[in-house]
């Protein structure tokens, strides 16, 4: 029986070895591609989003106008916000970039975009995100659009990068988390200070979204 445990170990251990490749080529093809992409924005946004949604037409309208004014998008690569803002950048005849993720429930990778690389892992997914954007939009979406958007704020509030614009598209989406944020993460527990609430902007504007990057990239 010892031996049996022994060798259950010992072949569990060799797997998470090799698997450490996998992760390495991951970065290898996803630092290889990316390189090339510049500059660029990060636009995240629920999979949910049905065409016929407003927010498809704001996702849609701001790849556009970032691709307009010399960004490239980059987004999950899935259907929904992502797909709208895909579709506005390819429109615009600008650089499409689509991240797509192996998940359980497979999404399919919506056809706009014109550069593409698949992940299994959502830590190197993630890097590719925040290294090759110079700013994050954030459309409405759910735990994954949230994980994006607190992340961000906490890689620039430790000073792990160097600060960028978050927007967040969609003021009526938002305004009750901006709310709970100001009156309960900073009012009424001090568990941030005064100035993280300048990490992130609000709008409803896509034009004034893609105005608020340009004054602090030039392209």
């Amino acid at each position: 029986m010892n031996d049996n445990k022994q060798y259950v170990i010992d072949d569990f251990s060799i797997r998470e070895s090799w698997r450490i490749f996998r992760i390495i080529s991951e970065f290898v093809d996803g630092f290889e591609t990316m390189s090339e992409i510049y500059p660029a924005v990060s636009v995240f946004g629920s999979a949910s989003i049905r065409e016929n949604s407003p927010v498809y037409d704001l996702g849609r309208q701001v790849g556009r106008l970032l691709a307009e004014n010399g960004f490239a998008v980059i987004t999950g690569g899935g259907p929904g916000a992502m797909e709208a803002a895909n579709r506005g950048a390819m429109e615009a005849g600008g650089k499409s970039v689509g991240l797509s993720i192996q998940l359980p429930r497979e999404q399919a990778s919506n056809p706009y975009t014109n550069v593409k690389l698949n992940f299994r892992y959502f830590f190197v997914r993630k890097v590719m995100f925040v290294k090759y954007a110079m700013a994050y939009i954030i459309l409405p979406g759910g735990f994954g659009t949230m994980d994006e958007l607190f992340e961000a704020m906490t890689l620039i509030q430790t000073h792990r990068i160097k600060p960028f614009p978050v927007i967040m598209l969609g003021k009526d989406y938002w305004k009750d988390l901006v709310s709970w944020i100001k009156k309960t993460m900073l009012g009424k527990n001090r568990m941030i200070c005064p100035d993280d609430m300048d990490l992130f902007q609000v709008t409803d504007d896509p034009e004034a979204a893609v105005a608020a990057i340009k004054r602090i990239v030039i392209v």
